[in-house]
């Protein structure tokens, strides 16, 4: 059996974890559904890199307006009952997205309000989730939680695009009843959760309280480093808004390449997973993570000039490799350094961290492969990616010099 086996058998005893696991991965299948059918939808109807690019711009404006509402939110009401709230929201639009595919009456501008009513709820959910882990299992195993959770993330991940992009062949009211289904069950799934422990008490509202996450952060340069690393690299370096563009125009390929091509990073994603399930990383995890970021604008560099599906395929794997190892470090991180009654407002922040780096960046892509075309903006974008991770290990030395993921530097004599 191996460890992440092991690991699952262990948090199989603890049902709150269960209700959370399966609340997650189907709100992980219905997203990668619905972004497969929007993003063929949109670029079907006005053939524009532009407008793909305004998809993400419409996710992202919602996650900046909300994140300090947000965070202090995660942290003054039941985390639980935010999250139902939100999938429900998010279940409810995909519903009328999929009503109006089905009546032909759904308009451009339609679908960029649906896409910004679920980057709203979004905005809420993905911190209130992340924040909400923490009370769901006894702290000694809580970073198998966070790999367990992460494994089947991915896995979800893999197969929501596939199933998305086979479903759009019985058109997009398909894909999107589906998507809907599938956040409607995960409230449901959310409803049966209850905490192993008792939540901390509840500081009053200030303007300080709001605001103490942003000082959290700050005051902590490593923490900050692996923030903003993820956060202008994959804005540079994320491929994701174009894809239709490749699966259309490059490779040549309908909805079902395009599924294949989003599920592709989720596949090296889940293959790390299990890889460090077995080589955890207790060692030198700063220059792993620098590592992992020029792997990944080196993979974007290969998909762009890639004519080969395969190829092309193989890269998007690499990338998606590459990326769970900033996604472990940077999520462990944030955990254990952040006290509960906290940690919906760094979440918050780590969310408008990851969502400026993936939906801004889809937003960034759409609009430099409007002015250069598809393959020249992936191409610039990768190798932007990898400048950044070198400039990175100057500006922040903690974090190339951090040996666990405590946080704890490397001593001259390489025990920390």
């Amino acid at each position: 059996m191996t460890s992440l086996a092991a690991a699952s058998d262990r948090l199989s005893r603890h049902p709150a974890f269960l209700g959370f696991w399966i609340s997650r991965v189907l709100t992980a299948m219905g997203f990668q559904i619905a972004s497969v059918c929007v993003g063929w939808m949109v670029y079907e109807k006005t053939g524009s890199a532009y407008d793909l690019g305004l998809v993400g711009l419409f996710q992202f404006l919602p996650m900046v307006l909300l994140t300090f509402v947000v965070g202090t939110v995660a942290d003054r009401v039941d985390r639980r009952r935010v999250v139902i709230v939100c999938q429900s929201v998010e279940g409810l639009t995909l519903a009328g997205l999929a009503l109006g595919a089905a009546t032909d009456t759904l308009s451009l501008p339609g679908i960029f309000v649906a896409v910004a009513v679920l980057g709203g709820a979004r905005a809420f959910e993905h911190p209130t989730l992340s924040a909400l882990l923490p009370g769901l299992v006894p702290e000694h195993i809580l970073h198998k939680a966070i790999a367990v959770s992460s494994s089947a993330m991915q896995t979800a991940t893999i197969l929501g695009p596939s199933l998305g992009g086979l479903l759009y062949v019985l058109g997009a009211r398909a894909p999107l009843a589906v998507s809907a289904a599938f956040f409607l069950c995960a409230a449901v799934a959310m409803a049966t959760i209850k905490l192993e422990r008792t939540p901390p008490k509840r500081e009053p509202i200030t303007l300080r309280s709001v605001f103490l996450g942003v000082s959290f952060v700050r005051t902590r340069p490593l923490l900050l480093g692996t923030l903003s690393l993820d956060l202008f690299a994959v804005l540079l370096g994320g491929v994701t808004a174009l894809l239709p563009i490749f699966a259309a125009d490059v490779l040549h390929t309908g909805p079902w390449g395009l599924g294949l091509l989003r599920s592709a990073p989720a596949v090296g994603a889940l293959a790390m997973a299990f890889v460090l399930a077995r080589m955890p990383l207790d060692r030198r995890v700063g220059l792993k993570m620098f590592a992992a970021v020029i792997t990944f604008g080196v993979a974007t560099v290969v998909f762009a000039a890639s004519t080969n599906l395969f190829l092309s395929l193989g890269a998007l794997c690499v990338l998606g490799a590459s990326d769970n190892v900033s996604v472990v470090i940077r999520h462990s991180l944030v955990q254990l350094a952040t006290p509960d009654d906290m940690r919906g407002r760094v979440n918050a922040l780590n969310s408008l961290f990851i969502g400026t780096s993936n939906q801004l960046g889809e937003f960034e892509s759409g609009m430099t492969a409007g002015l250069l075309g598809a393959v020249p903006a992936g191409i610039l974008g990768g190798v932007g990616t990898v400048l950044v991770a070198l400039a990175w290990m100057r500006l922040f030395p903690a974090l190339r010099e951090a040996d666990t993921l405590s946080g704890h530097p490397r001593s001259p004599t390489g025990k920390t």
